[in-house]
């Protein structure tokens, strides 16, 4: 099942490790297994929406997703996405950006360096957002209790993610881009650059939730009508069509989780341009971490069993949210690659920890005559 499963991923990451020793020798290795564990760790709370979503769909609809989903996802975010974002940031053309970073490394690092303000204010406010959205939610569960409970309250107030963002773009702006990194060691002022792409970024963050949100309501709708629809059909004796139940609804369900993909894939590339400025690096590593998160979603359609380490969802976007500020730090300072990826690395273990305790415990309450469900009396890990 596991080899069924995961055997193009298993393929695709010899392949991509292979390439990678070849191309940038063992220091190539490593950034791409970090790159393939950043892209997984990130990705991991939407191969479970995903899986929570393709199951409805019929056997069709769930082949396109795999097959146009993972061309979609893998060779146009993946691969030709960072292009285009070293390609506009730098101002010069696509095919040049890929020529330069094949022909002229030294060339092509320098204007990476010097476009990476607008790069990390773009990604720091687009990954910010995605993160403030999520703790400011009110769930039923909760793996920082302490924290999350407040910032639930919080919540309630209307528009405060998107405040909070522009007041740390602000002092951004005001600190960090006024003595920005660039090549050759010197600094330069970019308070104007950072605050463009920053508000950029927040914009596009909420062009991709109005999309998703628009997506989402259009397949709650179609649901609604086809169930009634059945229901009626039932009521007459009629049998019930399982094509046309799976036709409007699925393909809105494929759009809407093209949408998902996109933005999910969307911080995956600009987390990894805290890691490395290489491009074919950068393919090479979100590339095998795309495959698994493919594979992943089809694992938990057919098993349905990782649904139960709730925290691994929270444990991702605390992990968006140290990108993020890590992203606007580097505007000024050089943090290294390895400290950049464990960090990620390192929350999702905690919440994999944290989600295998919950689990125990529940365990041992049922052995006990205890609750059989936690979600209701138990909403924190107690950390």
């Amino acid at each position: 099942m596991v080899l069924k499963t995961f055997g193009w991923s298993f393929a695709v990451t010899a392949l991509g490790l292979v390439a990678a020793v070849f191309y940038g020798g063992w220091a190539g290795f490593g950034i791409v297994a970090i790159l393939s564990i950043l892209e997984i760790s990130l990705s991991f709370d939407n191969a479970v929406v995903n899986a929570g979503i393709l199951k409805k769909m019929n056997a069709f609809w769930q082949k396109i997703f795999l097959t146009v989903g993972i061309l979609i996802a893998v060779f146009g975010m993946r691969l030709v996405f960072p292009v285009v974002i070293v390609a506009i940031s730098a101002s010069i053309g696509p095919i040049e950006a890929v020529d330069l970073a094949m022909t002229d490394k030294d060339r092509y690092q320098e204007l990476v360096t010097d476009a990476h303000p607008s790069i990390a204010a773009f990604g720091g406010m687009f990954l910010l957002m995605i993160f403030l959205d999520f703790v400011f939610e009110d769930r039923d569960i909760k793996w920082l209790g302490w924290l999350e409970r407040p910032l639930a309250k919080l919540g309630k107030v209307d528009m405060l993610s998107v405040c909070i963002a522009l007041i740390v773009l602000m002092i951004s702006a005001m600190t960090f881009a006024a003595h920005a990194h660039q090549h050759g060691g010197t600094h330069a002022d970019k308070a104007e650059t950072v605050l463009i792409s920053g508000i950029a970024g927040l914009i596009t963050y909420l062009i991709v939730g109005g999309l998703s949100g628009y997506f989402e309501d259009k397949l709650e709708e179609e649901e609604e009508r086809e169930h009634e629809e059945e229901e009626e059909a039932k009521k007459k004796g009629k049998p019930v069509s399982a094509v046309k139940l799976a036709g409007k609804a699925a393909f809105f369900m494929f759009l809407y989780l093209e949408v998902l993909d996109a933005s999910f894939s969307f911080d995956g590339v600009i987390g990894a341009f805290a890691v490395t400025n290489d491009i074919v690096l950068m393919a090479l590593g979100l590339g095998i971490g795309a495959m698994y998160v493919r594979s992943l979603t089809v694992y938990l359609v057919r098993q349905g069993t990782l649904d139960d380490y709730v925290y691994l969802e929270h444990g991702a976007h605390y992990a968006i949210g140290a990108l993020a500020v890590i992203l606007l730090v580097t505007i000024q300072y050089q943090i290294h690659e390895l400290i950049t990826g464990l960090v990620g690395v390192l929350l999702i273990a905690a919440s994999f920890w944290s989600s295998v305790q919950r689990n125990k415990r529940l365990a041992a309450a049922e052995g006990g005559n205890g609750p059989a469900s936690g979600e209701k009396t138990e909403v924190s890990s107690g950390v």
